[in-house]
């Protein structure tokens, strides 16, 4: 059984019919060198061999048929920059407002810690933190 190399005839009939494309000619070496093309280049290739009179439909039709089994490369989407979160200082205020009058509430100090290593505060510590503060007035 024969191997058909496509690519290989259409690089030659593409070379005869434009015998001074620099193109080609640097297609040919690197496919001689490499043993293959790269989707760009085979589109490239295509796009020129089209041009060609005389050049054999079926196989330009194999080699677009390469060239569609191939993968394409896509760029993932760039995530949206988001500005920062505003942080909320009211619970800051209620903690250091507590903390001024019972220096050794524990509960208190261990919410303080978590605001002061900007750890996400939950709604009910907030809460928390709220009911404490109106029970100090």
């Amino acid at each position: 059984m024969t191997h058909v190399d496509v690519v290989s005839d259409i690089l030659k009939a593409a070379m005869q019919a434009f015998p001074s494309s620099e193109f080609l000619q640097s297609l040919a070496h690197q496919y001689l060198v490499r043993g293959w093309l790269s989707k760009k280049q085979l589109e490239g290739l295509f796009d020129k061999a089209k041009k060609a009179e005389g050049m054999p439909e079926a196989k330009l039709a194999t080699l677009e048929a390469q060239i569609k089994k191939m993968p394409t490369k896509t760029r993932s989407v760039k995530p949206e920059v988001t500005a920062p979160e505003v942080k909320d200082e009211r619970p800051g205020e209620l903690i250091a407002a507590i903390l001024a009058k019972y220096p050794q509430h524990k509960r208190v100090l261990f919410l303080q810690s978590k605001w002061v290593g900007n750890q996400a505060l939950t709604p009910a510590e907030i809460v928390e933190i709220e009911k404490f503060f109106k029970l100090l007035a």
